[in-house]
């Protein structure tokens, strides 16, 4: 099994005994702190794996964003995120998003390598899943409130499974036969 910090650390950053969390950016949901320091990190960790940063940018992106109508709280991070996670491709790395059930971003660089053309699943940091920006998660989180008892009620599913068919404790129908909601239940967020 592949280990995070074979990943992510330089050989010199693990005979020194550093942590994953040395190399971890952490960004609010609605944004950088300032602007330009998502891609300076990025730079930064792909520059210690030993890999030219071109392309690694996001000016471009910020002045677009300037004039975006439609942008929302929230939009010009992922943006970011995905646009960063396509020039990290074209270098052989990967930008990995570490899911700690928060509204803040927790990002690494990884060498991709020989980890192409799968990127290997199963890895955690601190208990918590890693994965490549982008994919697809291993688990899904639902919760909802019944609509009749207004219960919370929460689920972790494997990617491939599905509440079809399922009901509440109170015997409230609340998905289909599909696995999708029905009418009168809304999903958290």
């Amino acid at each position: 099994m592949t280990e995070l910090e074979e990943l992510v650390l330089t050989p010199d950053e693990r005979a020194r005994g550093a942590r994953v969390d040395s190399v971890v950016f952490e960004m609010d949901w609605t944004g950088e702190e300032s602007p330009g320091r998502l891609a300076e990190f990025v730079a930064g960790r792909v520059r210690a794996l030993g890999v030219e940063p071109t392309g690694v940018d996001t000016d471009a992106l910020h002045r677009a964003a300037e004039s975006d109508p439609t942008l929302r709280r929230g939009d010009f991070p992922v943006r970011q995120l995905d646009h960063l996670s396509r020039v990290l491709a074209d270098l052989g790395c990967t930008l990995l998003a570490c899911h700690n059930g928060t509204d803040t971003y927790e990002v690494l660089v990884a060498l991709t390598g020989e980890c192409e053309p799968t990127w290997p699943t199963g890895l955690t940091h601190q208990g918590l899943p890693v994965r490549a920006w982008g994919s697809e998660p291993e688990e899904t989180l639902v919760s909802l409130n019944c609509p009749n008892c207004s219960s919370m009620l929460v689920w972790e599913l494997p990617a491939n499974q599905t509440l079809a068919d399922e009901r509440c404790d109170c015997g409230t129908a609340l998905f289909d036969a599909a696995g999708l909601p029905l009418p009168d239940v809304t999903l958290h967020d």
